[in-house]
C-alpha cells in the first residue's frame, strides 16, 4: 500500500487555509486602521503642544504653518511628522487652519481613514468637518465659542 496523501485530501487542506485567511485579513486591515488612528492622535497632541510653545515663545502669536515650527526659535520641533493616513509614496503632512488672521483659534487635523477629512471653522469661529472619519485637535470646540 502506498503512503500520502489523495488529492481530495488535499484540496481540503487547501480549502480550510484559504478559509482562515479570508477570516484573517479583514481583521488586520481593522487592526492598521486602529494603530494608525493611535498614531495620529499622539502625533497631534505633539504637534498641540509645540504651537502652544511657539505661543509662548513668540509673543502670544500662532505661527501661519507648520514647518514654522522646524525653524523656531528657540527650537522646538526638528521634523514635522507625516499623516500616516495618506500613502506612504506621497508624504503629506497634517493640515494646519487658523479661523483667521490673528485669530487664537487653530485646528490640526489628519486625512482620517479616508483621506479626505479636512477641518476648517465656520463664521462663528466653530470648528467643522468634511469627513466623519476625521482626527483633530484645537483650542476651539464644536461648540459655539464666545
Amino acid at each position: 500500500m502506498k503512503k500520502g496523501f489523495t488529492i481530495l485530501e488535499l484540496l481540503v487542506v487547501i480549502m480550510v487555509i484559504s478559509i482562515l485567511i479570508g477570516i484573517a485579513l479583514p481583521r488586520f486591515k481593522g487592526m492598521q486602521d486602529e494603530g494608525n488612528i493611535a498614531k495620529a492622535k499622539g502625533e497631534l497632541r505633539t504637534l498641540q503642544v509645540a504651537l502652544e510653545s511657539y505661543y509662548i515663545h513668540n509673543a502670544n502669536a500662532y505661527p501661519t504653518g507648520l514647518a514654522t515650527l522646524t525653524a523656531a526659535t528657540p527650537a522646538i520641533l526638528t521634523t514635522i511628522p507625516n499623516d500616516p493616513f495618506n500613502s506612504a509614496a506621497v508624504a503629506t503632512a497634517y493640515g494646519y487652519v487658523r479661523a483667521g488672521t490673528g485669530s487664537k483659534f487653530y485646528v490640526i487635523f489628519s486625512g482620517g481613514i479616508n483621506a479626505t477629512c479636512v477641518a476648517s471653522f465656520t463664521a462663528s469661529n466653530v470648528v467643522s468637518e468634511t469627513d466623519t472619519s476625521c482626527i483633530y485637535v484645537s483650542n476651539a470646540s464644536q461648540d459655539s465659542v464666545p
